[in-house]
């Protein structure tokens, strides 16, 4: 069974996206179509961060873009997603009956927990999903540390 994370804000910023759309589509009435609207609008990818003994991975859902659509960069220990997915016009706009994917711009800046080496970082997609793999740079990584008992006799 897999665990998914409660947000009780989720349903608020549904709600909220809802109601930016509508006021869009109102006031843009017959200066723009609609789909040019949502694709001025900016949208969040959601995203999983989890950490190893020796690396942190970054995964982000990106459904429908290409590699080339995925700018990523690290810069003081903050990773950055940014990108662009564009409307299809394939279909007239008064063919649709309801559109619910998120089009546009997206950034997302992941303030990272541990110095990573920078020199290592790789990327790839699978299905959708953008898999960002950083190794941690050696003073990151856990170090055992002996502990020395005094007073005790050598044999």
């Amino acid at each position: 069974m897999a665990i998914v994370r409660w947000d009780p804000f989720r349903d608020l910023m549904n709600l909220q996206d809802e109601v930016n759309r509508l006021f869009r589509r109102s006031f843009f009435r017959g200066v723009e179509s609609p789909a040019a609207v949502e694709t001025a609008a900016t949208w969040a990818p959601a995203l999983d961060m989890y950490e190893s003994d020796d690396k942190l991975t970054v995964e982000v859902e990106l459904p429908g873009l290409d590699a080339k659509d995925i700018d990523i960069s690290l810069e003081d220990d903050i990773l950055r997603v940014k990108g662009e997915r564009k409307f299809s016009n394939e279909v007239k706009e008064e063919n649709y009956h309801r559109i619910e994917r998120a089009y546009g711009y997206f950034e997302r800046n992941i303030p990272l927990p541990r110095k990573v080496d920078a020199e290592k970082v790789a990327a790839s997609v699978s299905g959708g999903v953008l898999k960002i793999e950083m190794p941690k740079a050696e003073e990151a990584k856990p170090k055992q540390i002996p502990i020395k008992v005094e007073g005790e006799k050598k044999d």
